[in-house]
């Protein structure tokens, strides 16, 4: 049986995919489309590596069926700047240096853009609990979080 071809709006452009609807969007986004941003971790939804925004909110790409995808925006980490102009949470996660093997680091940002998009001034301890779910094993959660506050225009001095 062959797959039916999809289109998909990741990034601000369309692609057409040929996968079964039932395929994980992660998948598609790095396989057929080579976007790295997005990592595999734990292939059940729980880590947060794979972390994309599906009309702006975070959604666990490795359990997101693509079908599902169709008719809505898909953003990825490369979607949201460049190497030249890096977006705000980008910017204030490398200011911060809030990385340590940077394998969360997806995630991390991905759920910080969410959670900004919804909430532009959160506590920190709203900040914590946006990103509990998304795990660090190398424990780099302090700068994780003082990036995310910074991302969130708070004064990190006060912090210290």
């Amino acid at each position: 049986m062959t797959p039916a071809t999809l289109r998909l709006t990741v990034n601000g452009q369309a692609h057409d995919v040929a996968v079964g609807p039932d395929t994980p969007l992660l998948y598609v986004l790095r396989n057929d489309l080579g976007l790295n941003g997005p990592k595999y971790g734990c292939g059940l939804g729980q880590c947060g590596a794979c972390t994309v925004l599906v009309d702006g909110q975070a959604a666990r790409s490795c359990v997101f069926p693509v079908g599902g995808c169709l008719g809505h925006d898909i953003t990825t980490l490369e979607g949201l700047g460049s190497r030249e102009q890096p977006d705000a949470v980008q910017q204030a996660f490398i200011m911060e240096q809030a990385a340590q093997c940077g394998y969360c680091l997806n995630g991390m940002i991905m759920t910080t853009k969410a959670l900004l998009a919804i909430n532009p001034h959160p506590s920190e301890e709203e900040i914590r609990e946006a990103l509990r779910y998304n795990l660090c094993r190398c424990g780099a959660h302090v700068e994780i979080v003082r990036a995310a506050m910074r991302a969130a225009g708070h004064t990190l001095e006060a912090l210290d």
